[in-house]
């Protein structure tokens, strides 16, 4: 399995780049992830207030016999 001639150490400085830059590009994707996840959450949480406002005004027209 291991070859008698070669290093640990002995790894091209391109593919140690290339490494790097897939782990930063993975980085990225899961901050962008997580930004547009919260703010699925902030719309989600600002949208329930308003649906009760809205239950309620239509509750108080319907008892005013106004719909």
């Amino acid at each position: 399995m291991d070859r008698p001639d070669a290093d640990r150490a002995d790894v091209d400085v391109d593919d140690l780049l290339k490494l790097i830059l897939g782990l930063a590009v993975v980085w990225l994707l899961v901050e962008i992830l997580g930004a547009v996840l919260d703010l699925t959450f902030a719309i989600v949480d600002a949208i329930s207030p308003l649906i009760v406002i809205v239950i309620v005004v239509l509750i108080a027209l319907r008892l005013t016999d106004r719909i």
